[in-house]
């Protein structure tokens, strides 16, 4: 099944063709980062004009470098939430448009899901075909995967395709957010996430002693807000001390703030693992990225001697924002209820959507 897919929950203008929910044949990506560097974050109205720009030039370049035509296309999906309302229009308006011109089925994704998805992207080597040529997966459920990014945080549990349980999310930012925090405190710019990364590299990660918030309480979720307080603080200190930070300074901070918050990351997914004897574990989202948090979370599967394969997305591009997720999701909830998309056309966009709701 080919479908054209579109994402512009935040800055990222994004169109890909997707085949059966795996195989990426084009994914164009307009990328806003140098225009939303200068105030150090997403401005909202400036998003949304830039969509507006973008979107159908994005469209015709996935298509044209996918080499497919509009009669090869079977459905069109979308984001519809959660995201920026004022950026969810403009996707979700030109895909509802395009879906009723073209004839096509309109399928509405929630971003997280799309997140969920990227990891079934390019894996079609993997998998086993049937006498007619069609992939059927080698997925192992019980499956658990950590979402987290600027916007969301939580653990999921996949028992099928399609079918998501919440077990926990974040009480008050969301770790990606905090990446972004510290990262201007820092001076290292936006986003914070690969500046970072960066700065740890050349840091000790035990030169400060952060906090690890409910690591040990009992449940699934997670606080990030008191950390971001303590590092405040450090930095503060810093500052009446002697006037500038200097690089080494720099570096132990980024370094001993990403092992707070990939320690904490990590331990919650495991423990979710255990508790629900996850077959595999998945990291998803753009902190996914993070070549610490693989690291740790792989660390931890052999210390625990835990059996759970893990997968994450080999690709970076597909860790942040970009639309082949949303393709991947797509494919997988349209093919577990058809009927559900019949009237999808009278959908609305929606900044808050609930991915669990049955």
């Amino acid at each position: 099944m080919l479908i054209l897919s579109i994402e512009t929950s935040c800055d990222e203008t994004a169109c890909a063709v997707v085949r059966d929910g795996r195989e990426v044949l084009s994914s164009v990506v307009a990328s806003q980062i140098d225009i939303h560097a200068a105030t150090g974050g997403v401005v909202p109205e400036v998003a949304a004009r830039e969509h507006v720009l973008k979107i159908v030039p994005v469209i015709e370049e996935a298509l044209a470098k996918a080499g497919v035509n509009w009669d090869q296309i079977e459905a069109i999906a979308v984001t519809r939430g959660p995201g920026l309302l004022s950026s969810l229009i403009i996707g979700y308006t030109a895909a509802a448009t395009l879906a009723k011109v073209m004839g096509k089925p309109l399928i509405p994704v929630h971003h997280v899901a799309g997140h969920i998805y990227a990891n079934w992207l390019d894996r079609v080597g993997e998998d086993v075909t049937d006498s007619a040529g069609k992939n059927i997966a080698k997925d192992d459920f019980p499956i658990v995967i950590l979402t987290v990014s600027g916007g969301h945080n939580e653990l999921v549990l996949m028992r099928k395709h399609a079918e998501f349980e919440l077990l926990g999310e974040t009480q008050d930012d969301a770790a990606g957010e905090a990446f972004d925090k510290i990262a201007r405190l820092l001076g290292l710019g936006y986003p914070g996430g690969p500046a970072i990364s960066k700065a740890a590299f050349k840091g000790n990660a035990e030169a400060f002693d952060f906090p690890r918030a409910m690591m040990k309480s009992g449940n699934l979720d997670f606080s990030f807000s008191g950390l971001k307080t303590a590092v405040l603080r450090v930095i503060e200190e810093e500052h009446t001390a002697k006037g500038q930070l200097s690089e080494k300074f720099i570096a132990d901070v980024a370094a001993s703030f990403q092992e707070a918050v990939v320690d904490v990351l990590s331990e919650k997914l495991l423990q979710a693992a255990r508790e629900y004897q996850a077959k595999e574990v998945h990291l998803a989202g753009g902190v996914s990225a993070n070549l610490r948090l693989r690291e740790m979370v792989e660390q931890k599967i052999k210390k625990y001697k835990m059996e759970a394969k893990l997968h994450y997305c080999k690709n970076l591009h597909y860790c942040t924002d970009n639309a082949a997720m949303i393709g991947g999701a797509a494919y997988y909830l349209y093919s577990s209820n058809p009927a559900a998309f019949a009237n999808s056309e009278s959908l609305l966009p929606s900044p808050q959507l609930d991915l669990y709701q049955k």
